[in-house]
């Protein structure tokens, strides 16, 4: 019969249909009635009985089953660690990103206080050497307006016409225009100069290729070889 079977309700045999099923054919694996033994399609077959043939497969599904629901939970398990290795993975990652970060910040912050070190001592150089030669420049300037004074005073001597008053100015070692002063004024003075190379700062030249290198050189440390998370062999699991 084609209708749909309630549950508990016997099932008939479509070429009989008065018969119920009550046997097996194990020849063609299929259950069918006595009067197909007999005289239908089974007749040539082997049979067995229908209630024992039951039994065992049944017992068999019961198996299947119990095999099915165990790889079930396998999978399970092995999805839930999975999921906690890429939450972990995850977790790891942040937190050797945060680690690298405060390194390289540290490492910059060492360079930024060392390069203010070093401005600082360029700056003091820069004040040292300027302040002494704009000191140098005030005493020149200095000598600079008593030989010009000196010069005007030799010019109004030259134009004086009497003796008397020529030779005041211009007689004896205390005179205004005494042969040593002018000699000592022509000279320059005995002020002190700056040597050739004064104002370069090549000493405060810093090299930074090797620290360049070492920088491009910075890498991860070398990796472990990954350990094997899953033992056992590969199973094939049926659905």
């Amino acid at each position: 019969s084609s209708r749909p079977l309630k549950k508990g309700e016997h099932p008939m045999c479509k070429e009989h249909e008065d018969e119920r099923i009550n046997i097996y054919c194990v020849t063609c694996e299929v259950p069918t009635c006595s009067m197909c033994k007999v005289f239908g399609a089974h007749k040539d077959c082997e049979v067995a009985p229908l209630q024992s043939v039951f039994q065992g497969q049944k017992t068999e599904l019961n198996n299947c089953i119990s095999m099915l629901v165990a790889g079930n939970d396998r999978i399970q398990t092995i999805i839930s660690q999975l999921e906690d290795s890429c939450r972990s993975t995850e977790e790891n990652s942040e937190a050797a990103k945060r680690e690298l970060c405060a390194r390289f910040d540290a490492l910059a912050a060492l360079l930024e206080e060392k390069k203010s070190e070093l401005l600082q001592r360029i700056t003091r150089e820069q004040g040292d050497k300027t302040g002494f030669v704009q000191g140098l420049i005030r005493q020149y300037k200095e000598q600079l307006e008593k030989s010009s004074r000196l010069v005007e005073t030799a010019i109004q001597a030259m134009e004086e016409t009497g003796g008397a008053a020529f030779l005041m100015v211009t007689g004896g070692d205390t005179a205004v225009l005494s042969l040593p002063r002018i000699v000592e004024a022509s000279k320059g003075g005995r002020l002190e100069k700056i040597e050739h190379g004064y104002e370069s700062m090549d000493a405060f030249s810093v090299s930074l290729d090797h620290l360049a290198e070492a920088v491009c050189a910075l890498d991860f440390n070398p990796a472990e070889e990954d350990e094997e998370y899953f033992d056992g062999e590969e199973e094939d699991v049926e659905q």
